[in-house]
Formats: structure tokens, sequence, C-alpha cells
């Protein structure tokens, strides 16, 4: 397991964009794939995007397609959610997953490590 640290979240209106990061603490950051997933209070958590360990590789959930990217940056060992276009659908706790040689999966049970989340909030 690794250690994760969600950042950047936030109250945004409709329509606006927010950049959401993910920061590795410990571990080798090129080992480990990595996915968002985020959980709107009475829901259950649902995925959002995924990147593989290489980066070569990324899923994102129909709902966020072509609105949200998913990007990472070895240097810097930090993940990154860029959302635009938000809507108030979108408002959630935000998590970080990491999942060791990890091919992008969408499966939260494939994440072995979490990060404490970080809150979007999309007013209307």
């Amino acid at each position: 397991q690794v250690q994760l640290v969600e950042s950047g979240g936030g109250l945004v209106q409709t329509g606006g964009s927010l950049n959401v990061s993910c920061a590795q603490t410990t571990g080798y950051f090129s080992d480990y794939a990595k996915a968002w997933f985020r959980q709107a209070p009475g829901k259950e958590r649902e995925f959002v995007a995924c990147i593989s360990w290489s980066g070569a590789i990324t899923h994102y959930a129909d709902s966020v397609k072509g609105r949200f990217t998913i990007s990472r940056d070895s240097a810097k060992r930090m993940t990154y959610l860029q959302m635009n276009s938000l809507k108030p659908g979108d408002t959630a706790v935000y998590y970080c997953a990491a999942e060791y040689y990890g091919v992008a999966n969408k499966e939260s049970d494939k994440y072995d490590s979490w990060g404490q989340g970080t809150q979007v909030t999309v007013s209307s």
C-alpha cells in the first residue's frame, strides 16, 4: 500500500472548472495505476476515471467523458483530475486510489490504497 493525499476541491458554479490533485507520498510512483472515484451523500461510491501505471491507458465513466481528464506527472508524483463543465450532479467527495501495476481498472476492489478524499461542490 501507498499513501495518497488529495487536494484542490472546493465550491464552484455550474459550468465552472476545478483541478483536483493526488500526491503519492510513499512507494515508487511509476509502479501504480491511479483512479478517481466519487461518493455523493446517500449514494454508493462510483468510478470516475483511471490511468494505467504507464499512463498509456485511460478510462472514464460515461457521465464525465468529454468533460474530465485524468493525467499523471511522475516527476512530481502527482495525479490530476481536470474537471470542466461541472454540473450539480458532480457534487461529491472525490477519492484517489492506487493499484500496484494496474492496467486501468474501473472496479474499486482492485485498488488497495485510498486517500482521505476532497469535497467538490457544484452550485446551481
